[in-house]
């Protein structure tokens, strides 16, 4: 057993070199092409991008009240995205701190999501959401990722 072993391994790899060159044959005549296929540009992305991910809170810096009912805080976001970027993504949270005084305060959050866009525009669109919503400030996280507007084939 131990002497046909060797010989059952040598007969494998003869057999998987001739389906590889079958393929490559095969795939020379049928294409013309000698080399692999390469991915088109939609099927790799190459360029690092930072998408930004705003934490927005909605009640008042001064009175801790909301400032607008969650309908119109989405609403109000929505106009000022809309005009700084053409579009927006955002989802519902719920935020809490506790102050100075020990009272732990809560709000509704907007997280807001930004791609393909640069740090001046996130903090020119910020100077508006932070006066529309007065806050004290906006929490921007910048995270490098990899995107892609796919548009199908």
């Amino acid at each position: 057993m131990k002497k046909i072993l060797p010989v059952i391994a040598i007969i494998v790899s003869v057999v998987a070199i001739c389906f590889s060159a079958f393929s490559f044959i095969f795939t020379v005549k049928n294409t013309g092409k000698t080399e692999a296929p390469v991915p088109a540009a939609s099927e790799e992305i190459k360029t690092p991008d930072i998408q930004y991910v705003l934490f927005l809170g909605t009640n008042d810096k001064d009175s801790n009240q909301p400032v607008f009912d969650k309908e119109t805080s989405i609403e109000k976001a929505k106009e000022i995205l809309t005009d700084h970027f053409g579009g927006y993504t955002i989802q519902d949270a719920n935020g809490g701190w506790v102050g100075d005084d020990g009272t732990l305060y809560q709000e509704y959050t907007l997280v807001i999501y930004l791609s393909d866009t640069d740090i001046d525009a996130v903090h020119s669109a910020c100077d508006d959401l932070v006066k529309t919503f007065n806050q004290s400030s906006i929490l921007i996280q910048a995270n490098e990722t990899k995107t892609e507007f796919y548009s199908g084939k």
